[in-house]
């Protein structure tokens, strides 16, 4: 499926279940953040998408300092993440973004912005510029959510029917 136009004339990417699914329990504005990224490759995505699985994996009361810059972030030490976790956010990272880390690779990330950049490495594409709040220069609340609803629309599509018996 090709991407449609939103009303402003920015391509909306398609929606796709798996990886709605995948990401259920980030934000909307990471699943909206990694359908862009996988339509069209932009690192500014990329780095959203990244922020949010990260966000995902970090106890609410550490969520407040991911709103500091990415280079101060500390994955240990600010954040509570560790190594465990860690693992958990490589794989989601691995089946939402079709990347493969192995374990070795890890040792020398130490801050948000470590991850970010060893992710746009792996996916071949460059570090994109992110405000504190993990926001792509550009992007509003109104724009994701409306681009959201519009892919929301696009699945809202009703279901065939169900067998009722085997026979």
């Amino acid at each position: 499926m090709s991407p449609s136009k939103s009303p402003d004339s920015t391509p909306t990417p398609a929606d796709d279940p798996v990886l709605r699914e995948a990401l259920k329990r980030c934000s909307p504005a990471t699943y909206y953040a990694a359908c862009k990224f996988r339509a069209f490759a932009d690192p500014a995505d990329l780095a959203i998408v990244v922020h949010g699985v990260i966000e995902r994996f970090t106890g609410r009361d550490h969520r407040a300092k991911l709103t500091a810059p990415a280079e101060s972030v500390r994955l240990r030490e600010d954040l509570g993440l560790d190594s465990l976790t860690m693992m958990e956010v490589v794989m989601l990272a691995e089946e939402v973004l079709g990347i493969s880390v192995n374990n070795d690779e890890l040792t020398h990330l130490r801050t948000l912005a470590d991850v970010q950049a060893f992710i746009a490495g792996k996916t071949n594409a460059p570090p994109a510029p992110v405000t504190a709040a993990g926001i792509a220069p550009g992007w509003t609340v109104g724009t994701v959510a409306q681009s959201i609803r519009e892919l929301d629309a696009a699945t809202l599509a009703p279901l065939p029917p169900r067998p009722t018996s085997l026979s």
